[in-house]
């Protein structure tokens, strides 16, 4: 007997959605080191959950290597992208406010099936340089989020392990003193019956 084919849509239970999230990421890892380990590649990835923890996995050296060199991918895809249409790297082609309002006034227009196929092709590079850009600018965040995330965990770890000597310490001379066994001065009492 098969399984019935699960509809792609959000899980409203909260319980069950974090059971699959768990299952699904598990799988997912799974695969992901299946790949690197067949294929000999490096694979990096990254899973935020609803709540913002970071699950990753890298096949690799490092997680932060491999982005890296995703990061100085895009950024030669990007210098690419703007020699192509003659754009000099310091203006980087329209800004994201201007390509918006040349689109609005586009669609707009009543007659913008007249436009040239030349206008039309400038602008989807326009749209593509914008595109690298922000697909850089997003990985150089996650990066800088990732590595921030990292540093928070090894402060952490180290408080952590802070605590578990003071505790220790603290457990020792507790047990210390238990073995010395009560003082050997007479109890202190008071003169009720002077």
């Amino acid at each position: 007997m098969g399984r019935k084919k699960l509809e792609m849509k959000r899980i409203e239970d909260k319980s069950s959605r974090q059971v699959t999230f768990s299952k699904r990421r598990s799988g997912l890892i799974k695969k992901a080191r299946e790949l690197s380990i067949l294929c000999d590649v490096e694979v990096a990835l990254l899973v935020f959950s609803s709540r913002g923890r970071l699950y990753e996995f890298c096949s690799g050296n490092s997680l932060t290597s491999i982005l890296e060199r995703y990061q100085n991918y895009s950024e030669e895809e990007e210098l690419k992208a703007a020699d192509a249409q003659g754009c000099s790297s310091e203006n980087g082609g329209r800004s994201h406010t201007e390509l918006l309002q040349l689109v609005q006034r586009l669609i707009e227009e009543p007659d913008a099936e007249t436009f040239s196929l030349e206008d039309l092709m400038e602008l989807e590079k326009d749209f593509s340089a914008a595109l690298a850009r922000t697909r850089s600018r997003k990985t150089q965040l996650m990066m800088e989020a990732m590595i921030s995330l990292q540093e928070q965990e090894r402060l952490l770890r180290e408080e952590k392990e802070l605590l578990e000597r003071e505790v220790a310490a603290l457990m020792a001379e507790d047990g210390a003193e238990e073995e010395a066994g009560p003082s050997r001065d007479p109890p202190v009492t008071l003169d009720l019956l002077r």
